[in-house]
This record gives C-alpha cells, sequence and structure tokens, in this order.
C-alpha cells in the first residue's frame, strides 16, 4: 500500500485553503503528524503576502517518507502517540487524511494538543457519513471499513478539549487528491488499480471484492446504469461528502482566530 501513493494523491488547492484558513494567518510554525509525502504542507503553509510557515514533519512508514519530494524537508520517524517535542513546542499541529491509520487516535491527538499552543486541525472523514456515497453499491465493504476505521467526529472533538469546531469540506468535481470520493463525478477514475491503491481501504479487502467491483461499474457504465442512477453528478461542480476539518483551540487562546 502506497507505493504510488505520491502519484494519484496530489494535493487539491481549494482543499488546502480550507486547511490553511483553519490553521489561521499568526501561525508560523506547525508539526504535520502522520505527514506522508507532504501531500499538503507546502500548499497549507503560505498564502500571499504572508511570512512563510516552518512545518516539521512526522511520519512513521518509510514507503512513504521515500516518497516526500526532494524541495521539502525530511520527515522525523515517530508516531503520533509519542511525538518527540517538548510541550508547546509549535504555533500549530495538523494532520490530513491519517487519524485512522493511527493505533490509539485519542492518544495521538493529546499529544498533538500537547506540542501545539495553537490550533490543532484535523482533516478527516465523518464516519457517518461515509456511506453516502455510490460507491456503496459497488463495495460496501470497502465503506463499511472506512467507517469503522474512522473515528467518530465527537471523539476526536473530546481528545482534543478546548473550542472545537467541525467543518463540511467540499469536495471538487476535478479535485486532484485521489481519494475515494473524489471521484464522486468521474467513476472510470476507480476501474484504475492504481487509483484504488492509493486509498488504503482498499487494501482491506480481498481480491474477489475488488473483482466483483470492477465487474459490476464496468458493466453499468456500458450500458448507462450508472449515469440513469448517479449521472446528475457529473454536472456538480463540488460534492458535499464525509470530508470534514475538525479544528480545536484551547479556551482563551491568542492563536485561536481564523
Amino acid at each position: 500500500m502506497g507505493g504510488a501513493y505520491a502519484a494519484y494523491r496530489r494535493p487539491d488547492r481549494r482543499i488546502a485553503a480550507h486547511i490553511r484558513a483553519a490553521l489561521g494567518p499568526d501561525v508560523r510554525t506547525v508539526v504535520n503528524v502522520g505527514a506522508g509525502a507532504g501531500s499538503y504542507e507546502t500548499v497549507s503553509a503560505t498564502r500571499a503576502g504572508e511570512p512563510e510557515i516552518a512545518v516539521t514533519a512526522v511520519e512513521p512508514s518509510a514507503s512513504m517518507r521515500a516518497q516526500r519530494p526532494a524541495h521539502l524537508p525530511r520527515a522525523i520517524d515517530a508516531v503520533a502517540e509519542r511525538l518527540p517535542f517538548e510541550g508547546d513546542a509549535f504555533d500549530a499541529a495538523m494532520t490530513t487524511f491519517s487519524v485512522h491509520q493511527w493505533s490509539d487516535a485519542g492518544a495521538g491527538l493529546r499529544e498533538m494538543r500537547r506540542v501545539a499552543r495553537g490550533p490543532v486541525v484535523v482533516l478527516t472523514c465523518d464516519p457517518d457519513r461515509v456511506r453516502d456515497f455510490w460507491l456503496y453499491a459497488y463495495a460496501p465493504e470497502v465503506l463499511d471499513t472506512e467507517a469503522r476505521r474512522h473515528p467518530a467526529v465527537a471523539e476526536l472533538a473530546g481528545a482534543l478539549g478546548g473550542r472545537t469546531t467541525v467543518e463540511a469540506v467540499p469536495i471538487p468535481a476535478d479535485c486532484s487528491d485521489g481519494f475515494n470520493e473524489a471521484y464522486f463525478a468521474r467513476p472510470e477514475c476507480l476501474l484504475d488499480p492504481g487509483a484504488r491503491q492509493a486509498c488504503s481501504a482498499w487494501s482491506f479487502v480481498d481480491d474477489p471484492v475488488r473483482a466483483r467491483f470492477d465487474e459490476r461499474l464496468r458493466r453499468d457504465l456500458a450500458d448507462g446504469t450508472w449515469d440513469r442512477r448517479y449521472g446528475q453528478l457529473r454536472t456538480q461542480r463540488h460534492f458535499e461528502g464525509s470530508l470534514v476539518i475538525v479544528r480545536s483551540v484551547p479556551s482563551g487562546c491568542p492563536l485561536g482566530s481564523s
């Protein structure tokens, strides 16, 4: 898993804008936990006219660290549950599409809160909405897996404490970050095994599930069934799916405004 992640999971500038807004205008140092190939580090870090943000990346997977572009700093080999930093070491902390991979999400979030003086920003999926997507009709096992793996939004908020907000993030029809819902208007893309491999939930199902999905979707695209059922999605500019930003700041924090 993740071998071709950088090719299919390219950061989308519109999603990045939501992350940057959640970090706030006064943040200068950020730790990116579960940083992977560094997808949102650069595009989330600065806006025109603002000073550059210094990002420290943490990533335990050697495969993902190896895919980081040369212009990004090397990631520290560590896990969310045991961050190797002093308390309040950073203005903010962020994690994108990662919290569901952690062995103990609550412990990892509490560590992020410990090392960040200001906002903690979590880009994740709301498990209560994961199944509200056409893919469930073709591969329910994949989205059942997603729903089980992603912590509930209330659980994330409870672990972070402070003042917490939850923002739904619209998914653009031409989203360049290839998670499952990014293809809501482009079902043909999920027939590419590489695109599926870049979404970790597909690694939790067996070959017959993947083969059945491929056969059914190809058939329904060829005979028009998919378009009769879901074709209106091809004309939508955005999809309100399960993608959310959970943002927490300590009460009274001077970096809490956005």
